[in-house]
């Protein structure tokens, strides 16, 4: 999994006079839980927009001055109800032989048969969550819709889980593709030819969490 570099300070006070002074100063306070004690730090907010403002997944590597080095994952991130603004950032440490559960997003590739005749593809679930210790962590799910048709779906017990371990239970629905008023019949493997239906596809989603 790819990872995104944070230069952080540490903290010396965190209390509330101290954490707005940061925020004030354009920082953003941060707190790092898993190892021995917490680990309170903080870095500029605009350190953070690869990280927070995508839906790729990332491991972290948070330098602090003195040249201490912590890999870690975000757990869990606060903004400003108004400015939307980030307020408070807590990450997990990861250690190479401590599994982790992390969400995952799901990447569907080709084009579905069942699409092609009219049906319309769902996205139940646009990330997975899974286990798996640091070293194993994929980029994303990779799903090939080519063969799904129309009535068909992807379930997470469809899929391969070889170095990490899906928590979800094995009938939780991917993605699936639904009939619509413009679908036609798939008969005998006969397909519509490119172009006479148009494929849509809707942005549902459910997202199934441990």
């Amino acid at each position: 999994m790819k990872s995104i570099t944070i230069n952080g300070s540490q903290r010396e006070s965190v209390g509330k006079k101290a954490t707005k002074a940061l925020r004030n100063a354009g920082q953003v306070p941060c707190v790092l839980y898993g190892g021995d004690k917490p680990v309170h730090f903080s870095a500029p907010e605009l350190a953070f927009s690869k990280l927070v403002y995508t839906p790729n997944a990332h491991t972290v590597v948070i330098n602090l001055e003195g040249g201490e080095v912590l890999n870690a994952v975000l757990q869990d991130i606060q903004f400003h109800p108004l400015t939307d603004r980030i307020l408070h950032i807590d990450f997990y440490q990861l250690f190479d032989d401590k599994e982790i559960a992390l969400d995952i997003p799901v990447q569907l590739v080709g084009n579905s048969r069942g699409v092609k005749n009219g049906g319309v593809l769902r996205k139940n679930n646009r990330k997975l969550r899974i286990k798996a210790l640091p070293a194993n962590l994929p980029d994303f799910i990779e799903i090939d819709i080519t063969p799904l048709k129309i009535g068909d779906k992807v379930a997470v017990g469809d899929l391969p889980s070889g170095d990490y371990t899906f928590l979800h239970s094995d009938n939780t629905v991917v993605c699936q593709v639904r009939t619509s008023r413009t679908a036609v019949a798939d008969d005998d493997e006969e397909e519509v030819e490119a172009g006479d239906v148009p494929a849509t596809e809707t942005d549902d989603t459910a997202a199934v969490q441990e």
